[in-house]
């Protein structure tokens, strides 16, 4: 999904994954700085095809893995303006990560006439990660031209015998036209760029040195940290224990499939394609997947399947494993995978330090929804809070630097009614760890069937507190008894957890 907006090579955090780590190793594009979600050995480019794609009566991933094409990375031809180290100049932002999230706070603050630098290991590799959002979230950003496909709504199939119609538009986004887009806008501000890792950081009371791989040291004012999950500079204080977003996905050619070409499937839980493979359907009634698909056409497809959220993560190779068995029910015949990718987006856990002298967007400064893995519309919506800060601030007569500016845009980026709403998708993803098969069912029967301002809102994290709590006894309302009493059973501990974070938590 974001929808399953990843990635970079410290993945120390990822050792309670089930041996994920161990069994993929580290990621393909270990420059790759700003993503909303971590990605394992993307495939991508290379058309690979098979005279024949058979699924053993095994539910066994090896045959479907036959097609996946070799790496390829694909980058934009463009000519960035490289920043000059000779001149010891001290920029306004030093924006560490070329991601959505930091070049659209870049090419913000440098259109206000501040200087910026762009600093990333692969400046103008195209963003590997699939990208789902909702139509209006793009619009309200003016940026529907970097929408690929569309459809007229989403699809929930709830069981064998009960599905919802979403009547919400949904897209994909074209990552190559978004990032060209924000490229181009850069180089016109007069960004400068510096292809290299920054290694550490030094604070002085007026500005900050990075020291990059390559031996560079750039002076910077203000230190943005958009290194997605690798959390490269900003720091936690806390343990990092978050519930994990797991999910595998081809693009693929297939020979038909039974899905409507104009709505997209958002959540398929059915579980009939496992009724022949004991093991994994006990697995899936415990920790249960669903299929998200985005069809461009009768036989070109976006499939994944997906682990809503789980602690410990679970296996890829399950994961891969159920997607199989799916596909074979399904009668889906995969001619050709165009590209693949492995997921993992962690979900929950603390907030970094608040404030902090490096400053951070995107899934280094806990930005991804607790609840629902969403993240990229929403750091997108946030780049211009965080710019318009800077601006403000570094530009103001007040004159404001190292701590204390940093302070001022940490406070702008995570106000109160922000940490109050985590605080509570925090509680709903605590509440969804808990669910098996059926109540993830019921839930989901209950969720949809909320008025859209409810449930279009929660999604896209626009619902705030007093709003959220009436959200949640809207919920409860149309829930089932056998809902009811286990939202109850099964939520009273997050509830009391979330109320105490609520009060202790307070503006200083």
């Amino acid at each position: 999904m974001d929808t399953m907006l990843k990635t970079h090579d410290k993945l120390g955090f990822l050792q309670p994954f089930n041996g994920l780590s161990d069994k993929f190793g580290i990621l393909s594009s270990p420059g790759f700085q700003s993503q909303q979600y971590i990605r394992f050995n993307l495939k991508k480019n290379r058309l690979k095809s098979a005279n024949k794609c058979g699924y053993s009566t095994k539910a066994s991933s090896s045959s479907l893995l036959e097609l996946v094409p070799e790496t390829k990375r694909e980058n934009l031809d463009f000519e960035l303006p490289v920043y000059d180290p000779s001149k010891g100049l001290v920029v306004d932002l030093a924006v560490v990560g070329g991601g959505p999230a930091g070049l659209a706070v870049a090419q913000q603050v440098s259109e206000a006439g501040l200087s910026v630098c762009s600093i990333d290991p692969s400046p103008k590799l195209i963003w590997p990660n699939n990208y789902g959002v909702w139509v209006d979230e793009f619009e309200a950003m003016d940026l529907l031209d970097c929408l690929d496909t569309t459809w007229s709504g989403a699809v929930v199939f709830i069981n064998d015998h009960s599905k919802k119609n979403l009547g919400r538009p949904y897209g994909r986004v074209n990552r190559k036209h978004l990032k060209s887009k924000m490229l181009q806008k850069c180089i016109s501000n007069g960004v400068k760029f510096h292809q290299a890792k920054v290694i550490k950081v030094i604070h002085e009371e007026s500005k900050s040195l990075l020291i990059c791989s390559d031996g560079v040291t750039i002076q910077a004012s203000v230190v943005l940290d958009a290194t997605g999950f690798a959390r490269c500079l900003v720091q936690y204080d806390k343990p990092y224990n978050p519930g994990y977003q797991v999910a595998y996905g081809i693009l693929a050619e297939v020979e038909e499939h039974p899905f409507d070409v104009d709505k997209m499937v958002f959540m398929d839980w059915r579980d009939s394609h496992l009724n022949d493979y004991k093991d994994l359907k006990e697995r899936n009634q415990k920790i249960p997947t669903f299929l998200y698909a985005m069809p461009f056409s009768s036989n070109r497809i976006f499939l994944e399947e997906t682990s809503l959220v789980a602690r410990p993560g679970l296996a890829m190779k399950d994961i891969q494993d159920r997607m199989v068995a799916r596909l074979k029910h399904l009668g889906i015949k995969v001619k050709a995978i165009e590209e693949d990718e492995h997921c993992v987006i962690p979900m929950g856990g603390p907030l970094p330090v608040l404030p902090q002298r490096v400053v951070g967007i995107g899934g280094t400064a806990g930005m991804v929804h607790p609840s629902t893995g969403y993240m990229v519309a929403r750091t997108l919506a946030a780049a211009p809070i965080v710019a318009n800060s800077i601006v403000n601030y570094l530009g103001s007569d007040k004159g404001l630097l190292g701590n204390e500016l940093s302070a001022r845009v940490w406070g702008d980026l995570w106000p109160i009614k922000r940490r109050r709403q985590r605080e509570f998708f925090c509680f709903g993803m605590d509440i969804l760890l808990k669910l098996d098969l059926p109540g993830t069912r019921r839930f989901f029967n209950a969720f949809f069937d909320l008025e859209p301002h409810y449930w279009h809102g929660f999604l896209s994290s626009r619902l705030f507190l007093p709003e959220l709590l009436f959200f949640g006894l809207s919920l409860f309302s149309h829930a089932s008894n056998t809902s009811r009493i286990e939202i109850m059973s099964k939520g009273t501990l997050p509830l009391v957890n979330m109320i105490s974070n609520l009060v202790q938590d307070s503006d200083p």
